[in-house]
């Protein structure tokens, strides 16, 4: 028995030598340490030995399974440093290698348009507002002069958030003009741009939703010739200078006089195209002299102060500043269209 135990000792410290893979070892443990193992197999002939040979082979059937487990022990260490120091090599960054481009991304051509619009106003000394998108009918209309049942509401109507039409999407950006009035001190000066949301229908120069952008200044002796004058400076910064453009009577409440003014079509220049519907002109904004009620009802004197409003479609004023000739365009995501900006 003695001879077997030591042939079974120098059978497996060679295997167990020679394995590389952890499923190797593993195997090797079972055949030699496991219940029905050969060194168990042994063990179980100790029956078979007189009493003065138990106590030796016993002896010697331990030593050998102590060498066994502490060579699996020590081989089983060389293989998990063998196979982190494979990873670590695998995985290794050479940091002296000059790193892969990613391409960038660039603005929008709508906010291209937008910082631009803004920069020439701040130059005039406007101060840029933000407001919310969610707003009450009370500011969205009955503050600008269009009390319930008011016809200005069809055209504008939009989207609600309970059935008796307190809180909706904000359909213009004209709220902000009320809530500058509210915290702003006089002289004001202010420019909101934002989403507004109406149940237009989509096509070249509509969509549900879009962009406007505020403008106002109350003071003391403001005319419509300082509106008129402000928007012409604006469209020739923007547009370049001989920039056409034409204003035309129109109605809003919260305006009194009121116009609309259109930019000359950038892609039939005036001759009339489908872009601008076959009229040779896009309309670009609503303005006006502020109704004194509007002022009134934010506790401002009309008689001693006056002022002015618009609010521009940003989306064709991008349409205008790039000649795009499709408003669905700027809200496409296509990497054709946006890459060439």
């Amino acid at each position: 028995m003695k001879e077997q135990l030591e042939k079974i000792k120098q059978e497996a410290l060679s295997a167990l030598k020679s394995a590389r893979e952890a499923a190797d070892l593993e195997s090797l443990r079972v055949k030699y340490l496991g219940k029905k193992g050969e060194l168990t197999a042994v063990l179980k002939q100790m029956g078979k030995l007189s009493a003065e040979e138990r106590p030796v082979i016993g002896q010697l059937a331990n030593d050998v399974q102590e060498k066994l487990t502490a060579e699996i022990d020590a081989q089983k260490k060389k293989i998990e440093e063998a196979v982190l120091e494979a990873r670590l090599e695998a995985e290794a960054v050479d940091v002296t290698i000059p790193g892969q481009a990613r391409p960038m991304g660039h603005r929008h051509p709508m906010y291209i348009a937008l910082e631009e619009i803004k920069d020439i106003f701040v130059g005039m000394g406007f101060t840029i507002l933000d407001g919310p998108e969610v707003e009450l009918a009370y500011y969205n209309f009955d503050r600008l002069n269009a009390e319930e049942g008011h016809p200005s509401r069809d055209w504008s109507d939009t989207f609600y958030f309970d059935k008796d039409s307190r809180v909706m999407l904000r359909s213009q950006t004209s709220p902000m003009q009320v809530h500058a009035m509210e915290t702003k001190p006089l002289p004001i000066r202010i420019l909101a741009p934002g989403r507004v949301y109406r149940k237009d229908e989509v096509d070249a120069t509509h969509s549900p939703m879009f962009h406007q952008v505020e403008g106002m200044v109350i003071d003391k002796n403001v005319t419509m010739a300082d509106l008129k004058g402000t928007l012409n400076a604006v469209m020739e910064q923007l547009y370049g200078p001989g920039t056409k453009t034409r204003f035309r009577p129109h109605h809003f409440p919260f305006t009194e006089p009121s116009c609309e003014m259109d930019v000359q079509c950038h892609k039939c220049g005036g001759v009339g195209c489908p872009t601008c519907k076959g009229e040779g002109w896009i309309e670009v904004l609503g303005a006006g002299m502020i109704h004194p009620k509007v002022l009134e009802m934010s506790g401002i004197d009309p008689e001693e102060y006056s002022g002015w409003a618009f609010g521009m479609g940003l989306e064709r004023m991008a349409m205008r500043r790039f000649k795009i000739s499709d408003l669905r365009l700027i809200f496409e995501n296509d990497i054709r269209f946006l890459e060439q900006f």
